[in-house]
């Protein structure tokens, strides 16, 4: 009897009893090879057969596999065959709009510190909140959109020391041997307006702390800013783009995609062809006076006390906000026409 089995995803084919070898009939009719001729023992059953419902199943399952196998795996660098999208389907040139600004900083900062020693921790404290509560209500004067402020305390226990006969210094790190306190009061300044940055440092020199940081720089650019750097980036595309398509005697058509973010002319899509590899250098932009300095809109800063005022006048001190950079990206893709 010929059938079909399915073993797996296989299907072998079960030849006739009359079809085998005679030696492979001789083994199967042997006593020993189950104890009993085969023309004696019970008839087997017959093998598996595939109906033509099976086959109709497999098939769907088939089709069902063959748009998952045949689905294109992602781009790599360098890959002979990349997939494009639906902007490639016509000829296009992708404009990748670079443009670089400096700036300066819109905010500073740095600390004074106020050391006092006492025999207790309290007097230590009382006095040190007392020497900057002068400079603390000269800089809240300025305004607190204009100058933030945060005051801290550090407290350091001074021990008992003695000197050995030959000449070291000891000293006792024991809590009964506490000889005085320090305490030191911190008055941390944050300038978020820097045309008010050397009125209030000369202030705080005018204060005499026992020390005073050097002012350190940053930028946080504005909205306004960021907005205006985006649209100059999105021009430079533009420009690039129309002295490309002269150059290359073509026309510009309409655009296709813009992408602020300048990635669409990064994708693989178009890092696999050499033409489109690297980055071009960013054109410099000159942003606005009046975006370049923070525009506060409250009251003028009431005059600080006369006395650290008029200490603030003798002293001289000059800080200008160094310049930063900013960049910004942003990719355009247009069509190409046939030239005119």
């Amino acid at each position: 009897m010929t059938g079909f089995v399915r073993v797996g995803q296989r299907i072998h084919v079960t030849p006739p009893y009359h079809s085998q070898p005679l030696a492979l009939r001789a083994v199967c009719d042997s006593p020993r090879a189950g104890g009993e001729h085969l023309a004696h023992s019970s008839p087997r059953k017959p093998p598996r057969v595939i109906t033509s419902a099976m086959n109709r199943i497999l098939l769907l399952a088939a089709l069902i596999a063959a748009p998952a196998l045949a689905q294109t795996p992602p781009a790599s660098i360098g890959q002979p065959f990349i997939p494009a999208p639906w902007w490639m389907k016509d000829p296009v040139i992708a404009s990748m709009g670079n443009v670089r600004t400096e700036v300066p900083a819109n905010r500073a900062r740095f600390a004074a510190r106020f050391s006092v020693v006492e025999k207790t921790a309290a007097g230590a404290t009382t006095a040190a909140t007392a020497k900057a509560k002068e400079l603390d209500a000269a800089l809240a004067a300025l305004g607190k959109d204009r100058v933030r402020l945060t005051t801290s305390l550090a407290t350091r226990p001074l021990y008992d020391q003695y000197r050995q006969k030959d000449g070291t210094l000891v000293e006792n790190q024991r809590a009964d041997q506490i000889e005085s306190y320090e305490v030191t009061a911190v008055l941390a300044v944050e300038v978020r307006d820097t045309e008010v940055l050397e009125r209030a440092y000369r202030l705080a020199v005018a204060a005499r702390p026992s020390a005073i940081d050097t002012p350190s720089f940053s930028l946080e650019p504005e909205n306004a800013l960021k907005t205006w750097l985006y649209e100059a980036a999105v021009k430079d595309a533009a420009r690039r783009a129309r002295l490309a398509t002269a150059a290359a005697g073509s026309r510009l058509g309409m655009v296709k995609v813009i992408d602020p973010s300048g990635g669409v002319c990064q994708t693989q899509v178009l890092a696999g062809w050499p033409s489109y590899a690297g980055e071009s250098p960013a054109t410099d932009v000159e942003a606005p006076r009046e975006m370049m300095a923070r525009s506060m809109d409250v009251a003028a800063p009431a005059p600080p006390s006369p006395g650290l005022e008029k200490l603030a006048g003798d002293v001289q001190v000059t800080l200008q906000p160094p310049l930063y950079p900013l960049n910004a990206q942003a990719c355009v893709i247009y069509g190409l026409l046939p030239p005119a």
